[in-house]
């Protein structure tokens, strides 16, 4: 296990490193740059040529793609993500500050899908083809089709702007200062509706999934000797029969870490919520190279890291799973 670990993480350094190089490449092909609203016709009022040029020179626009990769990647190895074209400030700072906002999403949203899909897709494989299946499995289906920036943009407008139940933007009442418990309850009702959409994806597909592969481990030989030897259906399904159909679902929920971060970056636009997603449309918006190299670079770096966990724990669930 420990040999098989340290060739992965070794591995993870060209991977990267080919990573940063096609997100590089993509980022410079897109059309416009930092300084594209500048540059456009009618903006010479604002700022010169020389200025432009100047501009340039410093953040090193006019060097050939591979010295700005290069120098790029050295500041990188140094700790140094770079500066932000539109603020001037380090993207590291920016980043830290909006990843404690997005962490608390994905991480609610995580929890509850982990809490809903669960129950409901034991259920529907254990009840196969009785009413509680086909409901569970038309939810799914809904789950899966409705696009997530449509379902917020619905329960904005059902619970925001007609029943007026709960907030429609960011995670806190600027209008009222709240302490305590007030504060808490304040922040849940922010959290409710963004929490919702991304959850309703995830916990859709994990369902089918594992109703899936819950369906092909109950017709195995040994959960139907384990009923025939009189094991209760709780002990049946809850541990024999779960723990071989849940290692199927343990690369489902490695996938849906990141899916959760992509999900984000529409959920805070919408919901208006300064998170790293919120902060990559804003980025994207103005050709800020270096912060969404930084953001996508993390989020290269989540998928990785969590298709590496999926591994480790698949031994720990199988110990007849060999790890190359």
């Amino acid at each position: 296990m420990t040999g098989y670990l340290v060739r992965r993480l070794l591995q993870l350094i060209p991977l990267l490193v080919g990573i940063s190089i096609l997100v590089f490449l993509m980022l410079q092909m897109t059309p416009g740059g930092p300084l594209a609203s500048s540059e456009a016709p009618g903006a010479t009022g604002r700022i010169t040529a020389e200025e432009l040029e100047r501009m340039r020179n410093r953040y090193g626009l006019n060097d050939p793609l591979h010295v700005q990769y290069l120098n790029w990647a050295k500041d990188l190895f140094r700790g140094d993500w770079g500066t932000s074209f539109n603020t001037g400030r380090p993207v590291f700072d920016m980043i830290m500050e909006r990843i404690p906002t997005t962490l608390l999403l994905t991480g609610i949203a995580f929890t509850a899908t982990i809490l809903v899909a669960i129950p409901i897709g034991l259920i529907a494989a254990v009840k196969q083809y009785t009413q509680l299946d086909y409901i569970a499995t038309a939810i799914a289906f809904i789950g899966i089709s409705v696009p997530s920036f449509w379902l917020s943009l619905m329960l904005l407008y059902l619970f925001s702007f007609e029943l007026g139940w709960l907030p429609s933007v960011g995670l806190e009442d600027l209008r009222t200062e709240h302490h305590g418990f007030s504060a808490f309850v304040d922040r849940v009702r922010h959290l409710i509706l963004p929490v919702a959409v991304l959850t309703m994806a995830s916990a859709a597909s994990l369902t089918r999934y594992l109703r899936s592969a819950m369906l092909d481990v109950l017709s195995q030989d040994y959960v139907r000797t384990a009923r025939a030897k009189g094991l209760s259906e709780t002990v049946t399904v809850g541990i024999h029969a779960f723990k071989n159909g849940s290692i199927t679902i343990v690369t489902i929920l490695a996938l849906e870490i990141p899916d959760l971060f992509i999900g984000a970056v529409i959920v805070e636009s919408i919901f208006a919520i300064s998170g790293m997603g919120r902060l990559f449309v804003e980025s994207a918006n103005l050709r800020d190279y270096p912060v969404l190299m930084g953001i996508l670079m993390i989020s290269s770096t989540l998928v990785i890291v969590c298709n590496l966990l999926a591994d480790l724990i698949y031994r720990m669930l199988d110990p007849r799973i060999r790890l190359g």
